[in-house]
């Protein structure tokens, strides 16, 4: 369809009422978003009455903290190697893990996720970090030390040079 003077008109008065181009183009029919961008470029028209503002987002309360589920069976855990002569962060009020959502998660609180991501239940462990982004206890499971490198005997490297004689 093409501009006819009463649809360059139509469009100068909703651009200065403010209203976005994909809101004009589906009021003027038949044409697209970026015609009707490109049209208020050639014309000129550049100031606004008041931008449209998109709606804003609602979010969600923050989900009460769900109770602290006793362990069926402890994990075994390589032994942890101890971590350097550093002294643990001071707890100033005793946090329960899994108390944090992505809303609540601050710079120095520990960001171990607690449940499936796809679940309403999901939450992070919330507990004050250390050094890294987890606090203590998860940073012993989170960092294993390195394995020691077992030395290949004379036989084991002769076996693996045979490859490319």
């Amino acid at each position: 369809m093409g501009w006819t003077d009463e649809r360059v008109e139509l469009l100068k008065k909703l651009w200065q009422d403010g209203l976005s181009a994909s809101q004009i183009a589906k009021q003027l029919g038949g044409v697209t978003r970026n015609a009707v961008i490109g049209k208020v470029h050639r014309l000129g028209l550049s100031g606004r009455a008041a931008p449209s503002k998109p709606a804003r987002t609602v979010f969600k309360a923050p989900r009460p903290a769900r109770p602290a589920a006793a362990p069926s069976a402890p994990r075994r855990i390589a032994e942890a190697a101890p971590l350097a002569a550093q002294p643990s962060p001071v707890r100033y009020v005793e946090e329960a893990p899994g108390t944090a959502t992505v809303l609540t998660l601050g710079a120095h609180m520990c960001k171990w996720p607690i449940g499936d991501p796809a679940l309403d239940n999901f939450t992070f462990c919330g507990r004050r970090s250390g050094e890294g982004p987890y606090c203590v206890e998860h940073s012993q499971v989170a960092y294993q030390p390195a394995q020691a490198k077992k030395k290949a005997s004379a036989a084991e490297l002769a076996r693996s040079l045979r490859r490319y004689i």
